[in-house]
């Protein structure tokens, strides 16, 4: 019974986080600083009420709010995604979910940081990961020390296409900590030597816990 209602309470999860980023780009197509508003709010209000929250029952019980970055237009772009020239394939041991295959789909090339890798999840349901490890990580009043999430498309974190065929929208406002900042229970994938950039990103989700190195 408590598998069954866990399992409920994660679909439930997943179906309002698919429906808060639907609103998320709807918005954001007009005025992304609105999007992400949206955004901050709606996680907040899962993060405090819904109980597959990642949150510790002390953490949640003095939860005030996501530490959120204000919005910063600089940080939004439209990239083109450079596909691949030959596959590569990684197995990332997660623990909770075992080893989970990646596959590169290829890089996009982003001011202010280079290339950084877009994967694909290489088991049933697919979707496009791609997760980033700034300048910023580990440090006091930064960013979650084991990297954040950017895009999660098969668990609904997904800014959509851009304007062209092959892009992205790709907007580090929105970077979020996986679950695993929050609860030791989880093992996230986090990023790779690809997704690793030297540059500080001083908006999206910030951390003020201790996080790995």
């Amino acid at each position: 019974m408590t598998t069954t209602l866990g399992a409920l309470q994660v679909a439930d999860w997943r179906r309002r986080v698919f429906g808060l980023y639907a609103g998320v780009r709807q918005l954001s197509a007009h005025d992304p600083a609105a999007g992400h508003e949206l955004w901050r709010s709606g996680r907040d209000d899962l993060f405090a009420g819904h109980p597959s929250s990642p949150l510790m029952p002390d953490d949640r019980a003095a939860f005030t709010g996501l530490p959120v970055a204000a919005y910063d237009p600089d940080w939004r772009f439209e990239v083109e995604v450079h596909r691949a020239d030959q596959p590569h394939r990684i197995q990332v041991d997660t623990g909770t979910d075992g080893t989970v295959p990646f596959d590169l789909v290829g890089t996009v090339r982003l001011p202010y940081l280079g290339a950084i890798d877009l994967w694909r999840l290489a088991n049933y349901g697919g979707g496009l990961f791609l997760p980033v490890k700034d300048g910023l990580a580990g440090k006091p009043g930064g960013t979650y020390g084991g990297g954040r999430y950017l895009l999660d498309t098969v668990k609904g974190a997904d800014l959509g296409p851009g304007a062209d065929d092959d892009t992205l929208v790709l907007d580090f406002n929105f970077a979020y900590n996986p679950s695993c900042a929050y609860d030791p229970m989880w093992a996230c994938p986090l990023p790779q030597a690809g997704n690793v950039v030297a540059v500080e990103v001083p908006v999206g989700e910030l951390y003020t816990g201790v996080g790995p190195d």
